[in-house]
């Protein structure tokens, strides 16, 4: 019998400064912390909407943080976590091991990718009942989202991340390990002032009031 994923949405809190300062140069630092909140917000919503099982959004910096104040997203039924301490790859290595520690397939997504919708989520969701991992590749190089019914340290430690190798060198690790991979389709990941022509609407007009 195959048990729920768990949705782990990892997330920066929408604060100006803090949140998308890549997109900074064209939106200034309002207007992309507008765009992070925006986004962080949609993420949720379609991994709760996907419907494929619990959704825990792990963030930084942690919950009861005053950055949070009025930042988070509304809902019942979204646990909230910390990310900790450590590189990216510690953060998420730490989250999976704890939801398939209990028993739980996981799935792991970020909050960059407007086009991760709660369809393509559960299509993810579904390629996890017959592989042990499942990516969804961004187009800079990167992943937007990574499920795994297994646990290996190995495919987070030592990758050079936000960097155009990160989806390549996890797949590597992946088949090095013996593992079944399937790869979807890939999709836009929006981190530099090039890639906010991959918005549509609402997060158009979110980013447009800013510039």
């Amino acid at each position: 019998m195959h048990r729920s994923p768990r949705i782990i949405v990892f997330a920066k809190a929408p604060v100006a400064g803090l949140a998308k300062t890549r997109l900074i140069p064209a939106l200034g630092e309002q207007g992309a912390a507008r765009l992070a909140a925006s986004m962080l917000t949609h993420a949720v919503d379609q991994a709760l909407a996907s419907a494929v099982g619990p959704v825990e959004l792990c963030i930084t910096p942690a919950p009861q943080d005053p950055r949070w104040s009025g930042r988070l997203p509304r809902s019942a039924s979204l646990c909230l976590s910390d990310q900790g301490t450590g590189d990216l790859g510690e953060r998420m290595a730490r989250a999976a091991r704890r939801a398939l520690d209990e028993g739980q397939p996981v799935l792991l997504m970020g909050t960059d990718c407007p086009d991760l919708t709660a369809e393509r989520i559960r299509s993810a969701a579904t390629c996890l009942l017959t592989s042990d991992a499942v990516m969804v590749p961004a187009y800079d190089g990167g992943y937007v989202l990574l499920g795994l019914n297994r646990f290996d340290a190995y495919l987070f430690s030592d990758i050079a991340w936000s960097t155009s190798s990160v989806a390549q060198a996890t797949r590597s690790r992946i088949e090095g390990l013996g593992w079944s991979l399937t790869t979807l389709p890939a999709l836009h990941d929006i981190d530099e002032p090039d890639d906010l022509c991959w918005l549509r609407r609402p997060f158009e007009q979110t980013s447009a009031r800013h510039r």
